[in-house]
């Protein structure tokens, strides 16, 4: 099916395929777009750490969840940058900068975010950022600082999302995400799981990123890391399959983009992960920490890739030259 064709009840047929089928068919994807073997390994650094005015349930940044963190100001740019190095030297190949904004304004916080941009790109790396909401000046500004993605989440479906924020609009999140397409920088655009959302809402998601134009270059899969002092602390993890089965949908309907895993990472067993990479994951975040949620270190995912035959992906690779592994 064309993403033109796609409707949701196409989505929904696919997702309640027997799970061992689906995750055959994504990876039967997977090889015809990507080579299986490799894994592209992403840093996130929050710049910018709490503090935010937006009421996100699950965020620990957020000035309406009572959490321990503590608020940090805007880093600077050289120390930004020899994390980005120390980054690279761990083998990532993107870096990301996150920071706990609603949205951007321009003056001088601005202007070092650029700086910074411009400093990761002249690294040789893949460099993201997520900042809250877009202008389409500001994406262009961005563009030209050297930026090769953008990540905005619609995070779940536009039904469940009064649920989780009351402060930003589902419309507000397309409308950056247009801003984005705009100024012809890559989309990194995915959702959280795990957030009491029911799985018809999970299916409208994937069928809302599928149908974006043009579809997101990256699509982070998160899991709810249920954070003392929000909302949704007092969860229950989402079962497992339900993840893979998000993996494997998205693989098929977005075949050319990276399926990251993202969240929640550190709470998932190996052996689910590599089913995860068999359904047509094929990125991951490294480091301690993404922004300020725990992830599995270094040498966790080292020797994770290592059991698996995996390897790491070179920055900038296209798609279209991926080999199908042998």
């Amino acid at each position: 099916m064309t993403k033109q064709s796609l409707s949701l009840q196409d989505v929904e047929i696919l997702y309640h395929k027997p799970l061992l089928d689906l995750v055959y068919e994504a990876a039967a994807v997977h090889r015809a777009h990507h080579d299986s073997r490799d894994m592209q390994l992403c840093t996130l650094l929050s710049i910018k750490t709490g503090g935010c005015a937006e009421d996100c349930k699950y965020c620990s940044q957020s000035i309406y969840n009572n959490t321990d963190l503590e608020k940090e100001i805007l880093l600077k740019t050289d120390e930004v940058l020899e994390s980005a190095r120390k980054a690279k030297e761990a083998g990532s190949t993107r870096f990301c900068m996150g920071a706990a904004w609603p949205r951007v304004l321009d003056g001088r916080a601005f202007d070092r975010v650029l700086e910074m941009v411009s400093g990761v790109k002249a690294m040789d790396m893949e460099v993201c950022c997520t900042l809250g909401m877009l202008t389409e000046d500001q994406a262009q500004r961005l563009k030209d600082a050297g930026l090769t993605a953008y990540n905005h989440n619609l995070d779940t479906s536009e039904e469940f999302y009064e649920n989780i924020i009351t402060t930003r609009t589902y419309q507000d999140r397309l409308d950056t995400i247009e801003n984005v397409a705009k100024a012809g920088i890559s989309l990194c655009c995915g959702g959280i799981l795990g957030m009491g959302e029911s799985q018809e809402d999970r299916i409208a998601l994937l069928h809302r990123l599928a149908s974006l134009d043009p579809q997101p270059e990256s699509v982070p899969i998160n899991m709810l890391v249920p954070v003392a002092g929000t909302p949704l602390e007092g969860l229950e993890p989402l079962d497992i399959f339900e993840w893979i089965r998000c993996i494997a949908v998205a693989r098929i309907l977005m075949p050319q983009a990276m399926v990251r895993l993202s969240a929640g990472r550190l709470a998932i067993s190996k052996e689910a992960q590599a089913l995860a990479f068999l359904a047509g994951a094929n990125a991951i975040f490294t480091g301690e920490k993404l922004l300020t949620t725990p992830n599995p270190g270094k040498d966790a995912d080292t020797d994770l890739l290592a059991e698996l035959g995996l390897q790491p992906r070179v920055p900038f690779k296209e798609d279209d030259s991926a080999q199908e592994a042998a």
